[in-house]
């Protein structure tokens, strides 16, 4: 199968090398020192036994045309990521091609089928222009919810830290004949990943924890086990999974795991700095709208009061903003006197 992944980051390389060791034409599209990287060494995996495989039969490229028509394009980098590229992935269309998105967070293609009197909605929070909803159409997505858990230690080499599950599924709940054509290829990889009748309701189980643990730990700076312990943080949790909960509800979705046993789960993973909070030190854009924002404008589409989720939103929005300006101010010094910033 030719695939094309859309970002060689800690998801995109992770899944991207097993492929190609399965025996897939695997075509990174990739920009600066990753793509160097990769076209002199291939993209390297180090597994959690630190077991290492390097898969040197892939290819790299930021032509999106010449890459050409592929049978499947993964995006794989964060959603606040997927707009920047939207206009090039077209490139990569041939008539049955496929795409899978692995965002977090509630996907700018939800109310695609989704069947009752909000179907064709769009998400604004994740797609404020509708480009994506125009360049990606919903009629060649097919759902995937990410699971493990890797990082990018440098560019072309990522460290898996745990987990191997990718369910997908369609977004009208069938099983076609390329759903399972793809979760044959996850499963041929050494990925578990069953062909879901619901992927929305597995979407929402994942996003009910980062929802409240993601923001909440980049501004207390507290990791999984802090939050889950210090009883105000915990009813905080508490309260914001109540408010999401609601709302899925009124979708359609039922949670097939207990709010407490979802935050006791959290709090079992210990002294873990969440995704957003590794972005807060290391000083990069938070995928807020994605994982808040999102769930902010379904409580408003389903007339469900969100306050808890309102206020979260609205500071980690705020912390956001005060990064990117420190960050820009920081990169103005630094230009040599007389520079122009154009």
């Amino acid at each position: 199968m030719k695939i094309a992944i859309i970002g060689a980051g800690a998801i995109g390389g992770y899944v991207g090398v097993k492929l190609a060791l399965a025996g897939e034409d695997v075509t990174f599209i990739v920009r600066g020192a990753n793509l160097t990287a990769i076209r002199q060494n291939g993209m390297k995996l180090i597994m959690n036994d630190d077991t290492e495989h390097v898969a040197r039969n892939v290819k790299a490229t930021s032509d999106y045309a010449a890459a050409g028509p592929q049978d499947l394009v993964i995006l794989a980098m964060k959603a606040h990521q997927v707009e920047a590229v939207a206009d090039d992935v077209p490139k990569l269309f041939g008539p049955d091609t496929v795409v899978v998105t692995m965002q977090n967070g509630i996907p700018y293609w939800y109310f695609h089928k989704h069947g009752g009197e909000l179907a064709g909605s769009r998400v604004n929070a994740v797609d404020p222009t509708g480009t994506l909803s125009e360049k990606i159409p919903g009629e060649r997505i097919i759902g995937c919810v990410v699971y493990p858990a890797s990082e990018l230690l440098k560019p072309g080499v990522v460290k898996h830290i745990e987990g191997d599950r990718f369910p997908v599924g369609e977004l009208d709940g069938s099983t076609s004949e390329r759903v399972q054509r793809i979760a044959d290829c996850f499963t041929k990889a050494g990925f578990k990943s069953p062909v879901l009748d619901d992927i929305r309701g597995e979407i929402w189980l994942k996003l009910w924890g980062n929802l409240t643990f993601n923001p909440i730990s980049a501004l207390a700076r507290a990791t999984l086990v802090d939050i889950c312990q210090y009883p105000l943080t915990r009813q905080l949790a508490a309260a914001m999974m109540t408010e999401a909960q609601t709302i899925a509800g009124k979708l359609g979705v039922t949670f097939r795991v207990p709010l407490e046993k979802r935050i006791a789960g959290a709090e079992k993973v210990g002294k873990h700095k969440t995704s957003m909070l590794a972005d807060v030190e290391a000083q990069r854009d938070l995928e807020v709208d994605a994982l808040v924002g999102s769930v902010a404008e379904l409580g408003q589409l389903t007339r469900t009061p969100t306050p808890h989720i309102d206020s979260v939103y609205a500071l980690t929005k705020l912390l956001a903003r005060t990064i990117a300006e420190e960050r820009q101010a920081r990169e103005l010094a630094a230009q040599p006197k007389g520079a122009s910033a154009a």
